[in-house]
Parts: C-alpha cells; sequence; structure tokens
C-alpha cells in the first residue's frame, strides 16, 4: 500500500469510526481500524461487533493494499498531522510509515486478515424520515434505557415502524419515554431494537440539515448512510415488551399544566441536596394553583413553589427528581401536562395538545 492525503481530510475520517472500536476487549483486532486503499480513495472501517462505522477520502493511490492500524494510536496520532500531506506506505515486518515534510513516524499493524467482515445491508427495506425529527426522536427516549445487564433488551430503544409515524420507545424500569414523529415514506410495518451506544453514535454523524434521511434495515441489522459515511449497527434479540399496557388508560383525576421552564428549574434547585447526600427524591404538592416541591435531607431542605393550572383534585406524591430533570431537558414546549391518577400511579408527561411524545415516571413510596 501507498498513497497521499491531506492531514485534515484523514483526522476527520479517522475521529468518525474510531467510535465503532472497542474499548475493552480479548480480541486486539476490534480496537484496530482496518485501512483499504483502492482507486482514488482510501476506505476506514472500524466494528466491535455490534456498531460498524466505514468512511471514505479522497487519496492519490499509489500502490492499492490493505492493512489495519492500532485504532487509539493512529488516532492520536493523525489529529495532530491536520495541517500536513501525509504519505501512507506499508513496509516489511507488517508496519505503516507516514511521512510528511521532513519527518515520518512507524507504527506496528494487525493482522489484516483476522479483521471480521462487515455485513452488507440491502437497499430492499427502510424509512425515509426528516433528519432532525430522527434525531429529536433518540434523545428524547435515549436517556431513558436500562444501563441493567440482565435486561439486554431494555437497553436499546425500540423502533415502531408504521405506514406515516415513526414510534420510539425507551424504559428502564422506573420510566419510559415513548416519541412519535412523522415519516415520509416506508417500504413496509414493523419494529426492531437498536442498542443505546449505536443511537449514541448515529446521532453525532447526522447533520442537522433540512432534508430526509433513509434508515435501511434487515432481520438482525440497522444502517444509515451520512455525508459517505455508512453506520451498521446489530439489533438486538428478542422482542420487545407491550409497553402500550404500562399507559394509564382510566381516567385522569388531577391534571397539571406548568410551564416546562419553570418546572424544570425548581426541580434543578431542589436537586442540590441530592448531590451531597444522593437523595433524589422530590415530593410533590398539588393544591389549587401551585406546585409545592420539597426536598428535606439533613444538612437542609428545598421548598420551590411553582404557579399551575389545576384540572382536579389536590394530590401529594413523590418522585426521584433526576428522572423527571432528564425528561424536561429533551422537551421543547413552552407548558406541558402532569397527569395524575393516584399518589401511586405513574405520572404521565404529555404535551398539552397533540402526541409526539409521552414520559412516565413511577413515583417513589413516601411515608408522612
Amino acid at each position: 500500500m501507498k498513497l497521499i492525503c491531506d492531514g485534515l481530510d484523514l483526522a476527520d475520517a479517522v475521529l468518525k469510526v474510531i467510535k465503532a472500536t472497542a474499548t475493552k476487549t480479548t480480541n486486539p483486532i476490534l480496537e484496530g481500524i482496518k485501512l483499504v486503499a483502492e482507486g482514488e480513495c482510501l476506505k476506514l472501517s472500524a466494528t466491535d461487533l455490534e456498531l460498524m462505522i466505514e468512511t471514505t477520502i479522497t487519496a492519490d493511490v499509489k500502490i492499492e493494499g490493505v492493512v489495519v492500524v492500532p485504532g487509539k494510536f493512529f488516532s492520536e496520532y493523525v489529529r495532530k498531522l491536520t495541517n500536513e500531506q501525509i504519505t501512507i506506505e506499508s513496509c516489511e515486518n507488517n508496519q505503516l510509515k507516514l511521512s510528511y515534510t521532513d519527518s515520518e513516524g512507524y507504527m506496528q499493524c494487525l493482522n489484516a486478515d483476522e479483521f471480521p467482515n462487515i455485513q452488507k445491508i440491502s437497499n430492499e427495506q427502510y424509512f425515509e424520515i426528516d433528519k432532525k425529527n430522527f434525531v429529536d426522536a433518540i434523545n428524547k427516549t435515549i436517556f431513558s434505557v436500562s444501563l441493567d445487564d440482565s435486561r439486554p433488551l431494555f437497553k436499546g430503544c425500540n423502533f415502531e415502524v408504521g405506514d406515516d409515524a415513526l414510534t420510539v420507545v425507551a424504559l428502564d424500569g422506573y420510566r419510559m419515554s415513548v416519541v412519535k414523529k412523522r415519516i415520509s415514506y416506508s417500504t413496509n410495518k414493523t419494529s426492531f431494537v437498536v442498542p443505546a451506544k449505536s443511537l449514541s453514535e448515529i446521532t453525532k454523524v447526522i447533520d442537522d440539515k433540512d432534508e430526509n434521511i433513509k434508515v435501511y434495515y434487515q432481520k438482525q441489522f440497522v444502517m444509515i448512510e451520512q455525508d459517505g459515511a455508512v453506520i451498521i449497527s446489530r439489533l438486538l434479540d428478542g422482542e420487545f415488551i407491550n409497553y402500550r399496557n404500562l399507559i394509564t388508560q382510566a381516567d385522569f383525576t388531577t391534571i397539571a399544566t406548568v410551564n416546562k421552564k419553570q418546572l424544570e428549574d425548581a426541580l434543578d434547585r431542589t436537586s442540590l441536596l441530592a448531590r451531597v447526600e444522593k437523595n433524589n427524591i422530590a415530593k410533590f404538592e398539588i393544591k389549587d394553583k401551585n406546585l409545592g416541591i420539597l426536598s428535606n435531607s439533613e444538612i437542609g431542605n428545598i421548598h420551590e413553589n411553582v404557579t399551575i393550572s389545576l384540572n382536579g383534585a389536590d394530590l401529594v406524591t413523590a418522585f426521584n427528581s433526576r428522572y423527571f430533570i432528564e425528561c424536561m431537558k429533551v422537551i421543547n414546549d413552552e407548558f406541558i401536562n402532569l397527569n395524575f391518577t393516584t399518589a401511586i400511579a405513574p405520572c404521565i408527561v404529555k404535551p398539552c395538545a397533540g402526541d409526539e411524545f409521552l414520559f412516565l415516571i413511577l413515583p417513589v413510596r413516601i411515608i408522612n
């Protein structure tokens, strides 16, 4: 292999693919980045067997070839060469040489034959959605995924693809996020679960242009393409829980309409005690036109009051404030509805109009 490429292009490409390398593994090849020089391009790819990222840059290829470089070292090295024209060439003893201005560096490569084959995804099944709506759906749900390894299916977001809408759901046993977005087209109705780690990397690659993106899927994989980068994620096995059964079907007895920003600020202040004593419990006292939020600890207490519009009965209940704060941070609406049935039933957070999102938060039992 021998080629010449721009240092900035190479650094940007490496920054994209390095996110798919394994960080904790007994297989060193999964820590590597595969470089393929062919035609007029240099293709870079990395995978941890769950996530694969591949991207291509323009290069002056003198000799075609394939090598696998140590991902972390290569990434840190090329990030310091963004102002250089770099000549990359393979040498004896499976080494790679990088030459720039009057300097050069060498690194020991990994065995390219051991690099996993990348799954190819067909373009037969897909749905098409506005980029911003796709990223927003992920951001509004991903924080609710479970971190518990004993429930692997809940470590991802469930995607329900309909004829004209995409519903994304995440839950961890204490709270649930449901977001619905319109889609422009889908080849068929389906559902699948995408790991949270993969979704996090996908959102970092997608730009914020006002245009649609196609999301391709097949039995075990999902794929997107963005600005020359291809991201493929393995799907989680199993059938997602019937989340609709978790949503209270009874009529709400207490509905509080509140300014989202005021509620978020009040919760943020009451959670200050949690940072000291790790006590996230916030007591809600809903009465007349006021929502009182109380937080107590040995070092002090905070009592916040937020003006609300109340429809229904007074109520006293309590929640983990962190769950509410994380929910508030992803909502853009000025006003929202907090819906209750009883003090020990979940609170359901919804927009004042429409059904774009729904957040369900379980209460904490309190002793009066």
